[in-house]
């Protein structure tokens, strides 16, 4: 029997029930909400469950949403691949914004390291159990995470480019 994207859910819901929700498919892709507490619980029976296999974890990144409610600001989000079936899964975790925690999965993953620590450092959001978790692209005495979107996309400063080329005013309006 090959894997699909109802097995998936199935099996899904019969082990957390309300823990997970929000069940889509963009382009054929299963994407699903799971709650921070069980983000770990839930990536390991992917993981480890004999029928779902899910043996690679292709990427993991951060989003910001300043716009939505304070416990849904900041998502992590997991990309896995089960290569056996080929088949691939998206898992989004929404933190509050004031204190943006979920477990490591480091130890399921150890590409999710480097991953972890990226979206530590851009987005500030804490990994629990990390072993390492401290900048790795970022000056070490930054205080700020530049991909929050409450900071600037650029230096204000500026004045080597023309925004009429960036989208940002109509390309017919006089900028003298």
């Amino acid at each position: 029997m090959a894997l699909d994207n109802n097995t998936i859910k199935e099996l899904l819901i019969a082990k957390f029930a309300d823990k997970v929700s929000a069940f889509d498919e963009p382009w054929g892709l299963l994407t699903f909400e799971v709650t921070a507490g069980s983000a770990h619980e839930l990536i390991h029976f992917l993981k480890d469950d004999a029928t779902l296999r899910f043996n690679f974890m292709t990427d993991l990144c951060g989003a910001h949403f300043p716009e939505n409610e304070k416990e849904r600001q900041l998502s992590v989000i997991y990309h896995l691949h089960n290569w056996l079936d080929n088949v691939r899964v998206r898992v989004k975790v929404y933190l509050d914004g004031e204190n943006p925690e979920v477990d490591s999965m480091v130890d399921l993953f150890s590409s999710a390291n480097w991953q972890e620590r990226e979206t530590y450092d851009f987005y500030g959001i804490i990994f629990k159990n990390h072993p390492d978790l401290k900048r790795i692209l970022n000056m070490d005495e930054m205080v700020s995470f530049p991909m929050r979107k409450e900071f600037p996309l650029e230096d204000q400063g500026r004045t080597d480019k023309d925004d009429r080329y960036f989208g940002r005013v109509p390309l017919n309006q006089n900028l003298n």
